[in-house]
Order: C-alpha cells, then sequence, then structure tokens
C-alpha cells in the first residue's frame, strides 16, 4: 500500500517553517511514502521562490503543487522551467513555462501528480479544465494507475464536479485554495479518494494566514490595505491516503490536522 501525505496551501514564513520541520518526522513516524505540499502562498503569503522550491524539496517534499498566484514571485517564471517537481495549472495556454503534472518514480512503483485549476471566480480564467483533464489523464495512465490530482479552485460545487469526474480514473483529488479544510473526506464508488479542502498549514489566530484586523477593516471599508502574514501558533492541515499501487484504487482517506511544534532553531529562506 502506498501512503502519500498532502499538504494545504503553506501561508508565509509560519507555515513553510513548520512544513520543512514536520515533514521528514511525519514521515518516519506514520510511514509516508510520498508527499505533495501546495506552495502557492509560500511566499510571504503569495506566490513562491527557487529557494523556498529548494528547501521544501529539500526537507523531503517529492512535488509542490500551486494556483493562482504561482506567477507573484517574478523569479519563478525562469526556474519553473528548470524543476519539473514544481508544478503550475496544467490548463495554461500552451506554451506557457513550466508544467502541470509530472511522474516520479518510487520504491512503490511510478506516482503522477497533476495540477488543475478551477474557473469560477477565480483568476486568471483559464482553459477548460475538464476537457484538459481528460486528455491529460489519459496520457498519465499510459504509464501508471498512481495519479493524484490538486484541484485549485474557489467553489466546492467545481471541485465536487472534478471528483467525480475522474473518479475511478485517478487515485484521488484533493482542493486547494479557500484555506479551510473540509470535512467530506470519501472514497467516490470507482476508487477515487476524495476531500473538497485540505486546509492550510499556517497561522491559527488569523483570517485564512494573515492578520485579523486588516480584513476586518478593508470588509468594513472597502479600502485598500496590506495583508501581512499572521504569527504564532501555527497547524499542518491535509490528508492521508492510501492508495493500492498496482490498480491505483484509493482504500482509505482521513483528514490530516495537527499542531506544530517547533524544535531546534532551523534557517528558513526569505521570500
Amino acid at each position: 500500500m502506498l501512503k502519500i501525505l498532502f499538504l494545504g496551501d503553506v501561508t508565509g514564513e509560519p507555515g513553510r517553517r513548520a512544513v520543512i520541520e514536520s515533514v521528514p518526522r511525519l514521515k518516519k513516524e506514520r510511514h509516508i511514502d510520498f508527499v505533495i505540499v501546495n506552495g502557492e502562498n509560500a511566499a510571504a503569503g503569495r506566490g513562491i521562490t527557487p529557494r523556498i522550491t529548494i528547501d521544501l524539496l529539500r526537507a523531503g517534499v517529492s512535488v509542490v503543487t500551486t494556483g493562482d498566484h504561482i506567477w507573484d514571485q517574478k523569479e519563478i517564471i525562469p526556474y519553473i522551467d528548470t524543476e519539473p517537481r514544481l508544478l503550475r495549472p496544467v490548463n495554461y495556454p500552451e506554451k506557457t513555462p513550466g508544467q502541470g503534472s509530472v511522474i516520479l518514480e518510487t520504491a512503490k512503483g511510478k506516482v503522477a501528480v497533476l495540477n488543475v485549476q478551477g474557473r469560477t471566480f477565480m483568476l486568471p480564467i483559464l482553459e477548460n479544465p475538464f476537457r484538459i483533464l481528460r486528455e491529460e489523464v489519459e496520457r498519465l495512465r499510459r504509464e501508471t494507475n498512481v495519479i493524484f490530482v490538486d484541484a485549485h479552485a474557489e467553489t466546492t460545487s467545481e471541485k465536487i464536479a472534478i471528483g467525480r469526474f475522474l473518479d475511478g480514473a485517478v487515485s484521488a483529488v484533493v482542493g486547494t485554495h479557500t484555506h479551510v479544510q473540509t470535512a467530506d473526506e470519501t472514497i467516490f464508488p470507482g476508487g477515487t479518494a476524495f476531500l473538497c479542502d485540505a486546509g492550510m498549514c499556517g497561522p491559527t489566530e488569523s483570517i485564512l494566514g494573515r492578520e485579523i484586523q486588516p480584513i476586518i477593516a478593508r470588509f468594513m471599508t472597502n479600502m485598500p490595505a496590506p495583508f501581512p502574514v499572521a504569527h504564532g501558533a501555527v497547524r499542518l492541515r491535509g490528508a492521508l491516503i492510501d492508495i493500492d499501487e498496482s490498480t491505483g484504487r484509493a482504500h482509505a482517506i482521513t483528514r490530516f490536522d495537527e499542531p506544530f511544534e517547533p524544535g531546534e532553531e532551523k534557517a528558513v529562506s526569505k521570500p
């Protein structure tokens, strides 16, 4: 049985420090074979840098997925073509830098990871994810039955629709973007594990990982303001999925939610 840990949106320095320090321990304690992390908010809460990507991979993360903030740190544009384990949504137009999927060899066979972005209430508006997914999943299945999909989307309906659309064709569909972990983990009839949103790796005393008062002020006044990343206690949230590596069918999915307890001070890259 292949055990995958997926961690939801890593938010700023608190979130990435928690992931970098925790992943080696979690892999050992929970016998995890493969770690996937959504890192699109890892750099001061917006985007990701080459240095942060390298730190995550060195910590034991196998693949870093992203979403609508992938290009917010401009230095990622020339870098993304050099690192196939950093994904951007697959439904960008052709010739966009980077790629939307990757297949990696593991001790338990090949694992594919596919990153897709929804269109409802999302900017930029990308290609229709359903058409792109059908073609890309067919291509990936020629090499492996084990396919994990990060569905980065705003609405629950679109993420559920993607999960139902791919049921039986992929091993798991887990949503990201809203930063709020949902409680609808299930295995669909075709053997695809599903969770509408993995949640966030970041500060709990916050609004989606940001300081509380500036966001309340924005709602009250409609005036623009910076939204700094919050501080304080951090939780890691995501999903643990058991997959039969021979068939690609999921056997179990459980929500992952635990506090980060800092150990020794370690160097964490600046955004």
